[in-house]
């Protein structure tokens, strides 16, 4: 069972996992690279591509978990809104909304 009754409770708990730096770049670029991807297989037709999508998106984030930020992903525990709020970060962070450094936990 969920202890997030919403979206909303949700997703300063996702931004309290990501403080570092780093980590945060892993998900832009898996991000960006999921997206590049997507348009690729769209564009050109070429659908066997997108079996990569969730290995471009969820690699790139774990790692940057593992590696530097030494938590377990959100995924792990709630899937669906870790999905979204990492969209909602990567919005956040090209629109300028996300704030560059994170205050320490």
């Amino acid at each position: 069972m969920s202890r997030f009754n919403s979206f909303k409770a949700f997703y300063p708990y996702y931004l309290s996992e990501h403080r570092n730096g780093q980590c945060r770049a892993l998900h832009y670029i898996g991000s960006t690279l999921v997206i590049a991807v997507l348009l690729y297989s769209v564009l050109s037709g070429q659908w066997l591509w997108l079996w990569l999508l969730p290995l471009i998106g969820y690699g790139f984030a774990w790692l940057g978990h593992f590696i530097f930020e030494h938590n377990k992903p959100a995924t792990f525990k709630y899937p669906l809104y870790s999905l979204l709020a990492d969209w909602v970060m990567f919005k956040d962070f090209l629109t300028g909304q996300l704030k560059h450094k994170m205050p320490p936990r």
